[in-house]
């Protein structure tokens, strides 16, 4: 089964075509959607639409929810006063913006989904965040502590724990000795769709494989791909440059920090 997951479009509709396109040719059995829709660009309503004219299960990002609930807090955590404070003006564009419909829409998201699968008599599960299983916008970075990660996954139940947030895409195996076998887990951040941060200004996506043999006892039982993809950077960016929004999120786009 390959199952393809994106996430953190943050209101990018160039990027969010290019991505359909793109995943269109690799002809998933499923289309995940780990949240943060909106902000930080002008298309949250087209992009939020786009998703639902597709059909395509959707989470909540802590985005999602600061805007579902019109507030003044999306959750971030900037590190600057001037973050912060572009950070404020991106959210009350975002409000301003956003219709009702699609701010009913975005309340009404869940904060996980969770897929059991039964394989060889082996359980497997899959669980699709947007943060951690802990908090919607804790941010998992691949330089975790390897027990701190652990411990994360096995509260949550899961041997495959798919998340954005950080916008920075990795694929951590994490094994566990037991009486008998090693138990392997994977911690998979599938990278972000409308605003990179990984120095690479392509946009990104998953597409995880989980196949018959699949088992928690191999370490090679679940394949995962990284897809980048080219989109109309400079239109996502002037865009940001034609809008009330700070032209410093142009930038980022275009250099993918």
């Amino acid at each position: 089964m390959r199952i393809a997951l994106f996430s953190d479009i943050h209101a990018n509709l160039p990027a969010l075509e290019a991505c359909f396109k793109n995943m269109d040719e690799q002809k998933p059995d499923a289309i995940y959607c780990l949240g943060d829709l909106v902000g930080y660009n002008i298309w949250p309503n087209e992009v939020i639409n786009e998703i639902r004219r597709r059909g395509i299960a959707t989470i909540a990002g802590n985005y999602d929810q600061g805007i579902g609930l019109m507030s003044d807090e999306c959750g971030c955590a900037y590190k600057t006063d001037a973050e912060k404070d572009m950070g404020k003006i991106s959210i009350s564009y975002t409000n301003s913006i956003v219709k009702r419909e699609e701010r009913a829409y975005l309340r009404t998201l869940p904060a996980h989904i969770k897929i059991e699968f039964q394989l060889n008599n082996d359980k497997l599960n899959l669980l699709l965040v947007h943060g951690s299983p802990r908090k919607i916008n804790e941010y998992l970075f691949e330089d975790r502590d390897e027990k701190s990660l652990l411990r994360i996954m096995e509260n949550a139940d899961t041997d495959i724990m798919c998340f954005g947030h950080t916008h920075k895409p990795y694929h951590r195996i994490l094994p566990t000795e037991q009486t008998v076998n090693t138990h392997y887990r994977h911690a998979i951040n599938i990278g972000s769709v409308g605003k990179p941060k990984d120095g690479n200004p392509q946009g990104c996506y998953v597409v995880l494989n989980i196949n018959a043999a699949s088992s928690t006892m191999s370490k090679d039982a679940v394949q995962v791909e990284f897809k980048r993809f080219d989109y109309d950077v400079e239109k996502a960016a002037v865009a940001i440059e034609e809008s009330p929004l700070p032209n410093a999120y142009a930038e980022m786009l275009r250099k993918g920090y």
